[in-house]
């Protein structure tokens, strides 16, 4: 019986020759293939060890190490279900994702372990463990003792991978569920559209608790059994001294910006490269068109979302890279532009993006009732995003529906954070919007009218939300007003407000 186990695929790619380096770091530590095999199986041997109930969840809030992705794929291997967290998150948003998701193990850093075990033993769960970025923490201590020898557990493509929290525009998040068979499709149609080739090297240099750099980057490099040059953060100086040594580099359009600001950033240092990519943003055609004066590179701008991991892609070979379009539809994937009332829209116009394809999630975690809402009765999904096909067929996203912000590549829904200064005592009522910043791309700022008889301060808004929420929500800044633009139905005008913001930064 074949088994679709995502790791088993991955282990299956890793090159005959086990003692070639897999993973180097930027404090001068290399793993092997074994090493990776070894790691896993330990770990994979320890999760089994727990006696943990049939698609258990293990979330994890750790700093970005090699042993993290190692307990990724630990967690894949052993057949549970992986739930990455962002670790710019604060206590109120981490009690939430455990209550939903109710981890049967909870991975944190060790500065963090007072307050994250208090939350998720309240909440049941069994086994809390810390991992720090120094191979240190109770998870590996405890690894140690296991055998370094697994069987990859069966696992049906359909069965559940991994679940992504991605902030509901209404509110509170929602967890999409990821199975062995979305993720591995996507990573064998990138492996080949993107021409991943024996002896490419990639810089990995994004977070790994979303998509693009837990998914695209990983799978991407251990799919070729390629080299990752791993740096534990984005640091543009090292990334352009690494450039020669790699020959792929994934970023985010903020990374790109920094780099640009470079000297050393020439034609030269990137002699060896053969791809860049971007994504999790729009990256500005400005950008798009200084990087290919300065290093003879065009970057391939590609389009996917937590739910759907990768949907377009601009070419590879074969035809134009278009900066300010994110291509076509990756090869098994369909998409088409719908107009409000449900008709198929003509190249060239505007409307909301739909999706179907393998790599389509299986729904949001105990939300049956959402799932059905965003997906259409012949099964595809409504990605929320709006855009056009133009008369070439590259697709080209236009806007966002429900005001969602990205900044620095991260997804900000001003709803949660409306609702986070709308308790605070004296807010009568707010609006987020976000305003164009040169270095994050968008940033949030907030506009806040106060109770009759109030008074109230941005400065001390932003500093309240600060102790509660992960860094990239946090507006850059806060305005006290009197009222807020209105239509004729009392809906506030957040049109007007962008408007009347969007040269703060500038």
């Amino acid at each position: 019986m074949k088994n679709h186990n995502l790791f088993a695929a991955l282990r299956a790619a890793f090159p005959s020759s086990l003692d070639d380096v897999a993973v180097e770091t930027d404090n001068g530590l290399s793993y092997s293939w074994r090493d990776l095999e070894r790691g896993t199986a330990m770990l994979a041997n320890l999760l089994a060890s727990l006696g943990l109930p049939a698609g258990a969840r293990v979330a994890v809030q750790v700093e970005k190490s090699v042993e993290a992705m190692m307990l990724y794929l630990a967690t894949l291997r052993a057949g549970y279900v992986f739930l990455p967290l962002n670790t710019a998150y604060q206590s109120a948003e981490i009690e939430y994702f455990i209550g939903n998701a109710e981890p049967s193990v909870m991975v944190c850093s060790s500065k963090n372990f007072g307050w994250v075990s208090k939350i998720a033993f309240k909440a049941g769960t069994r086994n809390v463990f810390t991992l720090d970025d120094d191979r240190t923490g109770s998870l590996l201590e405890r690894a140690a003792h296991c055998s370094d020898r697994h069987e990859p557990v069966q696992r049906q493509a359909d069965d559940l991978a991994a679940i992504l929290y991605t902030s509901g525009t209404t509110g509170r998040s929602k967890g999409a569920m990821l199975t062995h068979g979305n993720m591995l499709s996507n990573a064998l149609v990138l492996k080949d559209y993107w021409g991943w080739k024996k002896g490419d090297v990639l810089i990995h240099a994004l977070p790994i608790f979303h998509v693009h750099g837990l998914f695209v980057a990983i799978h991407g490099a251990l799919i070729n059994g390629s080299k990752m040059i791993w740096l534990a953060k984005f640091d543009p100086k090292l990334v352009v001294r690494k450039l020669p040594e790699a020959t792929v580099f994934m970023g985010v359009p903020t990374l790109y910006v920094r780099l640009l600001a470079e000297a050393g950033l020439t034609r030269e240092a990137c002699r060896n490269m053969r791809l860049f990519v971007a994504g999790s943003a729009p990256l500005l055609i400005e950008t798009f068109n200084e990087w290919k004066e300065r290093t003879g590179h065009t970057i391939l701008e590609r389009y996917g979302m937590s739910e759907t991991v990768m949907l377009t892609s601009n070419p590879y070979q074969g035809a134009e890279r278009r900066g300010g379009t994110v291509g076509f539809a990756l090869p098994g994937v369909s998409l088409r532009v719908q107009g409000d009332d449900g008709q198929p829209l003509p190249a060239g116009e505007i409307g909301g993006i739909q999706v179907k394809g393998p790599n389509v999630f299986k729904g949001y975690w105990r939300m049956p009732e959402k799932t059905k809402e965003e997906f259409t009765a012949d099964g595809y999904f409504k990605t929320g995003d709006v855009g056009k096909i133009d008369e070439r067929g590259y697709i080209v996203i236009v806007g966002r529906s429900k005001d969602l912000i990205i900044s620095g590549g991260y997804n900000v829904y001003p709803a949660e954070i409306e609702g986070y200064i709308n308790d605070m005592p004296g807010v009568a009522e707010s609006a987020l919007v976000g305003v164009p910043h040169p270095d994050f791309g968008e940033v949030g700022v907030a506009v806040v009218i106060a109770k009759p008889g109030a008074s109230l301060e941005g400065g001390r808004i932003v500093g309240e939300l600060k102790s509660r929420l992960a860094n990239f929500k946090i507006p850059k800044q806060c305005f006290v007003v009197s009222e807020l633009p209105r239509n004729t139905m009392g809906k506030v005008q957040k049109n007007l407000l962008r408007e009347q913001y969007k040269g703060l930064f500038a």
